[in-house]
Formats: C-alpha cells, sequence, structure tokens
C-alpha cells in the first residue's frame, strides 16, 4: 500500500515539474526583445522588403505567443481570432522544461527557416543556450525546452507555408503602365516594383485586402489649376529646417537606399518601418518592465498589425499606382529637382509608413496608455539622434508627415494612409484582445 503511495506521489511530482522546474533561474524579458534585434540584423543583410519583414516578425512573435498560451491563462490562443489558425498542440515532454525558455527558443527556430539568412541566427541561439546553461539551467532542461520549442515552431511553420505567399513567384513579372501620372521606377537604383502580389496571401485579421478600401487619390493633372498640381508644389517649395530633416531622416527607414561613392554604388544599412515600430515596442515593454508574457503578447499584436496594415495599404498601392513627387515634379516642374530622401520602389498612393505607423500607434497605446512618454532610441546605432516622444501617437503624426518633409509622398498618401492605419489597429486590437 505504502509502496504504490509512493509511486502515485512520485508520479504526480514528476508530472507536476514538467512545466515549472523550479530550481531554474528566471529569464529576462529582454531576451524576447533581443531575437527581434537579431532578426533585425539578419533582415538588413538580406535588404529585406517592408511587407516580408513584417510577415517575418509576426510568425516568429506568433511561436512565442502560443508557448506562452499554452501555460498562463491570461494569454489566449490565437485560434478563433486568427484567419484560419489551428488549434496548436501541446508537445509531449518526458521531463522539466521551462516554457519561457522555449518561447524564445521557439523564435529562433521559426526565424531561422523564415528568413533567406536565418542560419545566421544558429550560432546566437547556441551561444544563448549556453549562457543559460552557466546561468544555472540544466542540459536537460535545456534540451527539453528545446524540443518543446521545435514541436511549436513546426506548427507556426506550417500554418506560415499556408498563407500562400509561396505562390507569389509563380505570378507574373508586373510592368509600368508607362502613362501618365503612373509610377515608373525611380532613381538612383530603379529597383522593380516591390511585392505587387502581396494582396494574395492571406491576411490574419482582415477579411480581405480592400476592407478598409481608402478613398481614391487626387487625380493626376499636369494643370497647373489642378488639385494634384498643387500637392506638387507643397512637396517642391517645402521650406525644409533642419528639424524637419531630422524628423524625415530619423524616419526614412528604406532598406533599398544607395549610396554614390564615385564609381559604386553602396546599399545603406537601414531598417523597415516595421523594424522601427517593433524596436519601439521594446522600448515601451522594458520602461513599462513587463514580464516574459506581456512582452510576447505586444510584440505579436503589434507584428500582426503591421503585417494586416502593410496587406491592405498594398493592395491600393497597386491598384491606384500613382506616380511619385520625383517623377511627376521633374517631369512637370523641375528637372533637376532631388528629393531629399530616396524615394522607395513602389508606387506611391497609400503611405506605407503612414499606414502601419497609425496602426502601431493604437496597438501600442492600447497596451501602455495614452500619455506613455518615451525615447525612440532605435536609430542611434544607425547613427540618428534619439527622439522623445510624449505618446506613441505624436510619434505617428511625426513618421507620416517626415515622408512629406522627405518629399517621397504627396499630403492625400498621407492622411488617408493615417486613416486606413487607425482602422486596421482599431480591427486588430478588437479580435485579439
Amino acid at each position: 500500500m505504502y509502496k504504490l503511495l509512493y509511486i502515485f506521489m512520485l508520479t504526480i511530482s514528476l508530472v507536476g515539474c514538467k512545466e515549472n522546474p523550479g530550481t531554474s533561474p528566471e529569464i529576462a524579458a529582454q531576451e524576447i526583445s533581443n531575437v527581434i534585434t537579431q532578426m533585425t540584423d539578419v533582415m538588413i543583410h538580406d535588404v529585406t522588403n517592408p511587407p516580408l519583414a513584417a510577415r517575418f516578425f509576426a510568425y516568429t512573435s506568433l511561436a512565442a505567443h502560443e508557448v506562452v498560451a499554452l501555460h498562463d491563462s491570461k494569454v489566449p490562443s490565437m485560434q478563433g481570432r486568427l484567419n484560419e489558425f489551428p488549434k496548436i498542440e501541446k508537445p509531449s515532454i518526458a521531463g522539466d522544461y521551462s516554457y519561457p525558455v522555449a518561447a524564445v527558443l521557439a523564435m529562433y527556430e521559426t526565424a531561422k527557416k523564415m528568413q533567406p539568412s536565418g542560419k545566421l541566427l544558429d550560432g546566437l541561439e547556441t551561444k544563448w543556450i549556453d549562457s543559460l546553461q552557466r546561468a544555472g539551467f540544466s542540459k536537460l532542461v535545456l534540451n527539453n525546452s528545446l524540443q518543446y520549442a521545435q514541436a511549436i515552431s513546426a506548427q507556426i511553420l506550417s500554418y506560415a507555408k499556408a498563407d500562400r505567399y509561396n505562390r507569389i513567384s509563380n505570378y507574373p513579372r508586373y510592368t509600368p503602365l508607362g502613362t501618365d501620372g503612373t509610377w515608373y521606377p525611380t532613381p538612383p537604383g530603379y529597383f522593380a516594383p516591390v511585392e505587387p502580389n502581396f494582396n494574395t496571401i492571406r491576411p490574419f485579421t482582415l477579411d480581405s485586402a480592400a476592407q478598409f478600401k481608402p478613398v481614391p487619390p487626387v487625380a493626376f493633372s499636369a494643370d497647373q489649376k489642378s488639385a494634384f498640381y498643387a500637392q506638387m508644389q507643397e512637396v517642391y517649395a517645402q521650406d525644409l529646417s533642419q528639424e524637419k530633416l531630422e524628423i524625415a531622416a530619423f524616419w526614412d527607414c528604406n532598406p533599398f537606399a544607395l549610396q554614390d561613392n564615385g564609381h559604386l554604388m553602396v546599399g545603406m544599412k537601414k531598417i523597415s518601418p516595421g523594424a522601427h515600430w517593433m524596436g519601439i515596442a521594446g522600448i515601451a515593454c522594458e520602461k513599462n518592465k513587463a514580464s516574459v508574457a506581456k512582452t510576447v503578447q505586444v510584440y505579436t499584436v503589434l507584428a500582426i498589425g503591421l503585417m494586416d496594415g502593410f496587406y491592405c495599404c498594398w493592395d491600393e498601392k497597386y491598384r491606384s499606382n500613382r506616380i511619385r513627387p520625383e517623377t511627376a515634379i521633374r517631369k512637370y516642374i523641375d528637372p533637376k529637382w532631388k528629393p531629399f530622401l530616396q524615394t522607395p520602389p513602389f508606387p506611391e498612393y497609400l503611405s506605407g509608413h503612414s499606414t502601419i505607423s497609425a496602426a502601431a500607434a493604437v496597438i501600442l497605446t492600447r497596451f501602455f496608455g495614452e500619455d506613455f512618454a518615451y525615447t525612440d532610441t532605435v536609430e542611434e546605432r544607425f547613427g540618428l539622434k534619439a527622439r522623445k516622444f510624449s505618446s506613441f501617437q505624436q510619434a505617428a503624426e511625426e513618421a507620416g508627415i517626415s515622408r512629406l518633409y522627405g518629399g517621397i509622398h504627396f499630403m492625400d498618401a498621407i492622411t488617408n494612409g493615417q486613416q486606413q492605419g487607425e482602422l486596421v489597429g482599431k480591427l486588430v486590437i478588437g479580435k485579439l484582445l
């Protein structure tokens, strides 16, 4: 009888300790942010375009989110909240593991397979695991946590594979129309248009790419009395103070920027707009002293909002297919004019940065409040001074107007992009929170 009771109690003890080793140290929420930063570095290496970068962030964060959701009742699974999202099966692990460690490792395992140069994360993941062992985690717990992470990551990667992004390469190459008022490749790179078929993949929360279809852009006209010509003049005649130039440079975030070094064009190291906002999320989480669970949730909801923001914005870009200020102003006002910022390689309307910044501000405000003041240091490592903001909304508005200062967008693309982004942000919050 006592022997049976002992075996029963031992079994309960072993099962109970699988999810809570107890003797293992805790990991800091900053570890989640570190993976996001490392992903961003790989994106810079790969020159990842803005919509695709958001897609990588979303699925990678989602892997960590679902690990946490299986262990924290305050963080519900995304099943029933995201389009076609499956029930995530909890892995059966024979032994102790740490789910916070598994959450971080699930991010590594997902990013490694999704990003073109994801192998660059291999060494960083190994180095992190080694640091955990030195900090007091047992090799058994770490191995089991990795197995757990790989099982969750495999399910997320299967979900990602079904979003139809892998079909995009089969579509015919996009050809500029060459008609008055339509987009045409811009100097100095004259790159082909980025992601003209992004609206064919599966969104996370939207019913369709056109769910928040904006009003049409101001109609093109070369008439000097027209509304379009007035918009050209507004860009052309901008009085660019030092403050405006600093704002434009701070929010540039153009992965395709080139620098002319005489006989050679050199790519400049710049992050995408979405990566900038993921960095802001990390700053907010650190200031808020957010837990691992909250940090994972913030990144996941934000990344999903960024992806769906780009999704509907890109749908409009290739519908309206509007000419960039650089092309229009050179043709109709001043053939020698150059914008302060290099023009990104895709149509003008809507402004992508305005759209996703507005969505991000709505989402981050939901987590941290309307008057959350912070210092944005994201661009410091790229040689730009930090900027202080009294709220996420203020930052989003500055990000939008920076496109006018930079000479790469007309004003209606900015204001209507902000409206679209707010709608996306509110939808994401309503469905996920």
